[in-house]
Formats: structure tokens, sequence, C-alpha cells
């Protein structure tokens, strides 16, 4: 029995330590190659130091997220508030926050993008903010972003 209980705790612990490890890309080229290689759309969190953590704590920490973003997502995270990040890349993800007409943060936008003669194109899917609900509920609104015809 105490075996069995062992085993149990451990895949436990492991489930819930990959939801802890997400693979989040901070560099959005990188991130486009993959999602293009991948045929996956990119979920672009826009954040900044000092915004509600309802949203990583509900939501991105649980293994429910865990689970549905590796299947269904590739995971992008722009901090606008990063000191450590290039001039460059703050201009990047400012004009990517304004294209997309992020206002408040933190906040989730769906999108495809392609590269062509050194050109991005972005298609923008929906955006999705935080609500309360937990996992579940703001899985199935994602899945109504992704899959509208579903």
């Amino acid at each position: 029995m105490t075996k069995k209980l062992l085993i149990l705790l451990f895949f436990l612990g492991s489930f819930f330590t990959e939801a802890q490890n997400l693979a989040w890309r901070t560099n959005m080229t990188d991130a486009i190659a993959i999602s293009n290689e991948e045929n996956k759309p990119m979920l672009i969190l826009f954040t900044a130091s000092g915004v509600s953590e309802n949203l990583q704590n509900e939501v991105f920490k649980t293994p429910d997220f865990a689970v549905w973003s590796r299947d269904n997502v590739i995971l992008v995270k722009l901090d606008l508030s990063d000191s450590s990040a290039s001039d460059g890349d703050k201009e990047q993800n400012l004009k990517l926050k304004n294209a997309f007409g992020v206002e408040d943060l933190p906040e989730v936008c769906y999108a495809i993008a392609s590269i062509r003669k050194n050109k991005t194109t972005f298609s923008a899917l929906g955006k999705l903010a935080y609500r309360p609900g937990g996992a579940k509920a703001w899985i199935a609104e994602a899945n109504a972003i992704l899959h509208p015809s579903e």
C-alpha cells in the first residue's frame, strides 16, 4: 500500500512540476519559426512587472493549462517592463502591443505569423484577458477563439 502511494505521489509531483515549467519563448522570431514548424498558433502574453498575478496563478500555473498549451499553442511572453531586453526588442514588443490593440495588462493575443522577404505578417485570431473561473473556463474561451467552428 505504501509503495503504491509513493508511486502516485511521484507521478502527481512530476505532473505539477511540469505545470510550473512551461516553455515560454521571449524571442518573437524564434516563436514564429516554431509556430510555423509545428503548425500551431502563438499564445502571446503581454505583461509587465507589477500587474495582477491572477492569470498566472489561476490559469498558467495549472496542470490543465500545461497539458492544453503543449497540444495547442506556442507560448510567447513579452514582458514590456523587462530591463534586460534590448532597445530593439522593447520597441518591437511595444509595436506588437499596439498592433494587437492591447490596452490592459496582462492580456493574451492569439496569432499566426509568416515571414516573407524579411517582412513579418501577423494574423490575429483573438484576445483573451483574465476572467475569474479558473483554468477550465479560460481554456474553453481560448478554444472558442482557436477553433470557432467546433
